[in-house]
């Protein structure tokens, strides 16, 4: 009995882990525009921790989404917006930054919410900005225009990679077992640059790949797809995309800050 006990024991226990593990973080960003509920990614710990700490200790709110580009994204959270003066310039940002959490699956779809930084040449890390977060307004691309995409950054990849194992050397040498009908040899050696090259290009994380569903959302919803890989994005809008509709619409100064402020408060969810 007591055995018994104790196995019910541990499956009551073990079941309460599991949903205590599958428990998604939620937020709400309630603007004077409307209100975004947003999912903050649990694969990007680091950034859904910050977020929540700083939502919970009222960081964001009073704040403004002080740049707006319309077809791109809406930007806030920045602590010098809290009071600013019609005009002052915005974003300066905090000292500190967090590693930076990319990953190839989480894409600048519209609706993403991602961290922004400084460029690569003083940030090489591509570290984040500890409080300030942009949500992604986009463009819906056709077919087409994805393809050219692709093609743009994978053709000029390969061909280098094509380069660097088929080179004048090698095709020389080719050429001559060639005419010197050495088949074994020569199948050998072209095998072996087929496969160095074939081994280097599936590992080259530069490249540009566009998996259905990824293709699909920038056709329906839009994004902006050469954030893809620079930033972290580490949740999404799921009930709001109006929202920042209505925002990217305003009318804005010469420093993309709305003449109108769109000021923050987050809520987060438990």
């Amino acid at each position: 009995m007591k055995k018994w006990t104790l196995s019910i024991g541990l499956i009551f226990f073990f079941t309460l882990s599991g949903l205590a593990q599958e428990k998604e973080s939620f937020a709400l960003i309630e603007t004077n525009f409307g209100t975004m509920k947003v999912k903050l990614y649990d694969d990007t710990p680091i950034h859904r921790d910050n977020f929540i700490r700083l939502a919970k200790s009222g960081h964001y709110d009073g704040t403004l989404f002080y740049r707006v580009i319309k077809n791109f994204i809406i930007q806030g959270g920045s602590s010098d917006s809290r009071g600013a003066r019609p005009g002052q310039f915005i974003g300066f940002g905090e000292p500190m930054t967090l590693d930076a959490e990319i990953k190839q699956h989480h894409y600048h779809k519209k609706g993403a919410l991602a961290a922004p930084r400084q460029p690569d040449r003083v940030n090489f890390l591509k570290e984040s900005d500890i409080s300030q977060f942009y949500i992604v307004h986009g463009k819906k691309y056709t077919d087409e225009e994805l393809d050219i995409i692709e093609k743009s950054v994978n053709i000029p990849i390969k061909n280098a990679i094509q380069r660097k194992y088929y080179t004048p050397e090698k095709k020389a040498l080719l050429d001559t077992l060639r005419k010197q009908k050495k088949v074994a040899e020569f199948r050998e050696i072209a095998g072996k640059i087929k496969q160095d090259i074939a081994f280097e290009w599936n590992a080259n994380t530069d490249k540009v790949y566009m998996p259905e569903d990824k293709r699909e959302a920038y056709k329906t919803l839009g994004g902006v797809h050469h954030l893809d890989k620079e930033y972290t994005v580490f949740g999404e809008v799921v009930e709001g995309l109006d929202v920042i509709d209505k925002i990217a619409a305003l009318q804005t100064d010469k420093n993309d800050r709305p003449l109108k402020d769109v000021t923050i408060k987050v809520k987060i969810l438990d």
